[in-house]
């Protein structure tokens, strides 16, 4: 089915209320949302379900919902869109130095841990910090742990090569992430010295990475539902906040199981404190930290490769 005609200049300037949508529609889509990414849209989000997919509609000229749901679901146009509408319906709040003491900890404890343990690698020529952001939506979350580790290495003179994966489903979040400038009001929590070493002024609103960050992260589209089929290699610290809340029990352990595989001993996830409550794993540790829930794996080789 082809998109109808539709006047864009109208779409700017009219009201469209988001038209009904009955609970046998409600359940197909909520229904394809999680098979394709595993997020479970909760009742108390059915509106911002309509209005999202009220505004891509109009966008298209579609002005009803099972319409706009075979179009989706068929063919390469739905494929394309799909993408399109997956970024609507995910989301992508972030700024730097969100979680402050998750942040902690890492300063605290994980980085003078690790920078006495990397002298052991077998190859100290290669040695390497490697971490994970789970769910890095625009960037800042990855950003802020460049930050902390490379701010770390300078004040420890430290010669280990640091990198980061960053991941996300949302393409256009990562294209935002790739290019590295923000607006000022994301950045109010970082430290001013910070602020001066890791970023240059854009204009009067804005500010962008310096290259020397940006060239140590990797920002690759991957959908957490299907963490199995990561290539990645193993990770130092895999940093995953405020993803797993949109995701049911039985999707939060497989991504957990999946979480531990690409982490070395030693290393350290970090979740968003309250996102699950009674996960437990024989080779994961809980970490003592306030405000934090965080664990280490204990298991298996102990020694860096």
């Amino acid at each position: 089915m082809e998109a109808q005609d539709h006047n864009p200049a109208k779409a700017l300037w009219r009201y469209h209320a988001p038209a009904q949508m009955d609970q046998v529609q409600l359940a197909m889509w909520t229904e394809l949302l999680e098979k394709r990414t595993g997020i479970c849209l909760a009742e108390s989000r059915k509106s911002f379900l309509l209005t999202s997919l009220s505004t891509r509609m109009r966008e298209l000229g579609y002005d009803s919902y099972d319409a706009y749901f075979q179009y989706l679901t068929e063919g390469r146009r739905g494929v394309v869109e799909w993408e399109i509408l997956v970024d609507r319906l995910t989301v992508h709040e972030s700024r730097f130095y969100r979680d402050q003491r998750s942040l902690a900890l890492i300063q605290d404890q994980f980085l003078p841990e690790l920078s006495s343990k990397l002298g052991s690698r077998k190859n100290k020529e290669k040695s390497s910090i490697d971490i994970w952001s789970l769910g890095c939506a625009t960037g800042e979350e990855a950003y802020s742990l460049a930050m902390q580790v490379d701010d770390f290495m300078l004040r420890k003179t430290l010669n280990s090569y640091y990198s980061i994966t960053a991941s996300d489903i949302s393409s256009a979040s990562l294209s935002t992430a790739r290019k590295g400038v923000y607006h000022i009001n994301r950045l109010k929590n970082v430290p001013a010295n910070l602020l001066n070493l890791f970023f240059t002024r854009e204009d009067e609103n804005h500010y962008r990475v310096v290259e020397k960050l940006r060239e140590r992260i990797c920002f690759t589209r991957l959908n957490i539902l299907y963490l199995s089929r990561a290539r990645l290699g193993m990770m130092d610290l895999i940093y995953c906040q405020n993803v797993l809340i949109y995701f049911k029990r039985r999707h939060r352990y497989a991504m957990l199981e999946q979480m531990v595989k690409h982490l070395r001993p030693g290393g350290l996830l970090i979740l968003g404190a309250g996102e699950i409550s009674d996960w437990r794993h024989n080779e994961m540790q809980p970490v003592n930290y306030p405000g934090t829930l965080a664990f280490r794996r204990i298991h298996g080789n102990t020694s860096y490769e």
